[in-house]
C-alpha cells in the first residue's frame, strides 16, 4: 500500500517541481539569470491567494488567478528591479554581471520572504483547494486535488511547448536561447523576448506556487527548500535544458517522496542536494546541460 501512496504522491510532487523548473530553466537558457528568488516567488503566490480567500470570502477560482497574478507581478519586479539595472549597468564588468545578479537574487528574494513571514506570519497556509473530495487508486485514498494538480502542471507544460514552437513568438524566444546576437540581426529587441520571457516565468511560478499551496501547503520557511530544490533540478537536469528538467524534476521528486515516507519529511532535501554534488562532480553539465 506505501508503495502505491509513494508513487502517486512522488507523481504529483514530481510535476509540481517540473512546472517551477521548466520556467526557471526557461529564465536561464533565455538571458542566463539564475534567479535565487524562485522560491520567495512560489510562497508569495501561495500565501496570496491564501489570504484573498481568507479576506475577501472569493472562491477558490478567484484566489488562484490572484495568487498567479502576483507570481506574475513579482517576476516582472525581480525582472526591473534586480536584473535589468545591472545588466545595463557600465559600472559593473560584464565578467562580473553573472554573480551580481546572483545575489541580488538571493537577497530580493530573502527581501519577498520577511515580508511574507511580517505580513501573515510564519505559520503554515494552505490554499483553498479546486476540486474536492478523496479519490481511490489502486486501494489508496488520495485527495482528488492531487490529480488535479498534477493534470494542470502537465497541460501548463504542454502549452509552453505549443507556445515556444508553434507561434513565431515563441520561436524567438528558442532563438534566443540559441543565439541571442543572431536574433538581433533579425530586428528582434532582445528587451521584448526577455519580458515575454519573464511574463512566461512569473505565469508558471505562480501556477506552481499556488498549486503547491493546495497540495501541501507553504509558508516563509518554505521558500529556502524550494529554491534548492528547483536549482539542484536544472543543474542535474543541465542548466538550459527543459527536456532535462523535466526528467530531474521527477528524479529529485520521487527521492525527495521516498526520503519523507522512509525517513523523515525533515530530512527531504538531503538525497537530491547529495546527487547534485555526484553529478556536479561525474557530469558538470548536466544530463543534457548544454553549457
Amino acid at each position: 500500500m506505501q508503495f502505491w501512496q509513494i508513487l502517486i504522491d512522488g507523481f504529483a510532487i514530481s510535476a509540481l517541481y517540473a512546472l517551477g523548473a521548466t520556467g526557471f530553466t526557461l529564465i536561464f537558457g533565455v538571458s542566463g539569470v539564475l534567479n535565487l528568488s524562485h522560491g520567495a516567488i512560489m510562497v508569495a503566490a501561495a500565501v496570496a491567494a491564501w489570504a484573498v480567500a481568507g479576506e475577501l470570502h472569493v472562491g477558490a477560482y478567484v484566489a488562484a488567478l490572484a495568487g498567479v497574478l502576483v507570481g506574475i507581478v513579482l517576476a516582472f519586479a525581480t525582472y526591473f528591479i534586480t536584473v535589468r539595472p545591472i545588466q545595463r549597468s557600465n559600472r559593473i564588468a560584464e565578467a562580473e554581471k553573472e554573480i551580481f545578479i546572483l545575489t541580488a537574487t538571493l537577497l530580493w528574494g530573502i527581501i519577498i520572504q520577511e515580508l511574507v513571514a511580517y505580513l501573515f506570519t510564519n505559520n503554515a497556509k494552505t490554499v483553498l483547494p479546486i476540486v474536492q473530495g478523496v479519490v481511490t487508486v489502486l486501494g489508496v485514498r488520495t485527495p482528488a486535488n492531487e490529480f488535479f494538480t498534477a493534470v494542470v502542471c502537465w497541460l501548463a507544460i504542454g502549452l509552453l511547448w505549443l507556445l515556444v514552437n508553434r507561434t513565431r513568438r515563441g520561436k524567438a524566444v528558442l532563438a534566443a536561447s540559441m543565439n541571442p546576437r543572431g536574433v538581433t540581426l533579425l530586428g528582434i529587441e532582445l528587451s521584448s523576448i526577455y519580458l515575454t520571457v519573464w511574463a512566461v516565468y512569473g505565469l508558471l511560478a505562480g501556477i506552481a506556487g499556488v498549486l503547491l499551496g493546495m497540495f501541501l501547503g507553504v509558508s516563509s520557511y518554505s521558500v529556502g527548500p524550494l529554491t534548492a530544490s528547483a536549482f539542484s533540478i536544472v543543474v542535474l537536469g543541465g542548466l538550459g535544458s527543459v527536456s532535462g528538467s523535466l526528467i530531474a524534476a521527477y528524479v529529485v521528486g520521487y527521492l525527495e517522496t521516498l526520503t519523507a515516507y522512509l525517513i523523515s519529511p525533515a530530512y527531504r532535501t538531503i538525497p537530491a542536494l547529495l546527487l547534485l554534488v555526484v553529478v556536479m562532480y561525474v557530469r558538470p553539465q548536466g544530463l543534457f546541460g548544454r553549457r
